[in-house]
């Protein structure tokens, strides 16, 4: 078995063994779970700061590849119409994060919400795939020319999994540093799909923003829950910008949305955190449960 598909088997065997003790009201290791008590109302459009960007967005963002791969993903299934006119009602609610990556192919779809509100107004966070110099100052074109925009406020590299990867992938992170001088991008971090290379990103003071895979049953995760949390607090202290991703395990915690979404808040770890809604009704439903988790 490969490297990354055994990362994703053994992720993937966790977060169903997780979640099957959850649902029968323990938590991972046979522990009670106990949820945090929430010192504070939130909303999916609280204005927050990604880390020490500067970047100011919505809490929630507007994830469009809850599975996706080879350019397709849930969200894009839609079309372009579709997810564009999910991303524009998101936006209507206070939402103004749009979370894409050229692996989910839903540039287009965001171009196309782009067109119809202030450039200024919003956040585009999109993710490359490259690991060499040569592909990642082709995937800025690119994704510019494909997102209708100049400029992409948080580029990240994609499912990183090696240890090493500061140092394999340094010419990517060099094009990175100059896109950034010249404005092309705002900010740039990573997203891991390992618990090596997550820890290598909570300490490489290049990583400026960090996706980073976080539920209460460890679904999809790079370890368990205990273990990565602690993670996101070392990036907390560095002043990195944390955005959880997999709040609900990838469908695992559909029948526990209301406890996944109180952990998450909970933590007070993250700056925000993106969930991909496939409906209007999913993505409406999803914003009054984050006002009444308190």
């Amino acid at each position: 078995m490969k490297r990354r598909e055994f990362i994703r088997h053994a992720t993937y065997t966790l977060g169903a063994a997780g979640a099957a003790a959850w649902l029968g009201g323990r938590a991972v290791r046979g522990r009670p779970l106990e949820l945090p008590k929430l010192s504070r109302k939130f909303t999916a459009a609280d204005t927050v700061t990604l880390g020490k960007t500067g970047i100011q967005t919505s809490r929630l963002a507007m994830g469009t590849g809850t599975v996706g791969v080879g350019h397709h993903s849930h969200q894009t299934d839609l079309g372009v119409k579709g997810l564009s006119e999910l991303l524009l009602n998101g936006y209507d609610h206070g939402l103004r994060f749009f979370d894409a990556a050229d692996s989910y192919g839903s540039h287009p779809h965001v171009a196309e919400a782009l067109k119809h509100v202030p450039r200024d107004k919003v956040t585009v966070l999109t993710k490359t795939w490259a690991r060499d110099a040569r592909t990642a100052r082709a995937d800025l074109d690119r994704f510019r020319r494909e997102l209708g925009t100049d400029h992409i406020d948080v580029c990240l590299m994609h499912c990183l999994t090696e240890g090493d990867w500061t140092e394999r992938y340094r010419g990517v992170m060099d094009v990175m540093s100059e896109a950034k001088e010249k404005g092309i991008i705002r900010s740039h971090g990573c997203s891991c799909h390992s618990i090596e290379a997550l820890r290598v990103a909570a300490k490489s003071p290049w990583v400026e923003v960090h996706l980073v895979r976080i539920n209460p049953i460890g679904s999809h995760m790079d370890a368990d829950p205990e273990t990565v949390t602690g993670v996101i607090r070392e990036m907390r202290a560095a002043g990195k910008g944390v955005v959880g991703m997999k709040i609900l395990g990838q469908g695992d915690l559909r029948g526990r949305q209301d406890d996944a979404l109180k952990y998450a808040l909970g933590l007070d770890l993250l700056d925000a955190f993106t969930i991909g809604a496939e409906s209007k009704a999913e993505q409406e439903d999803l914003i009054r449960r984050i006002a009444a988790a308190a």
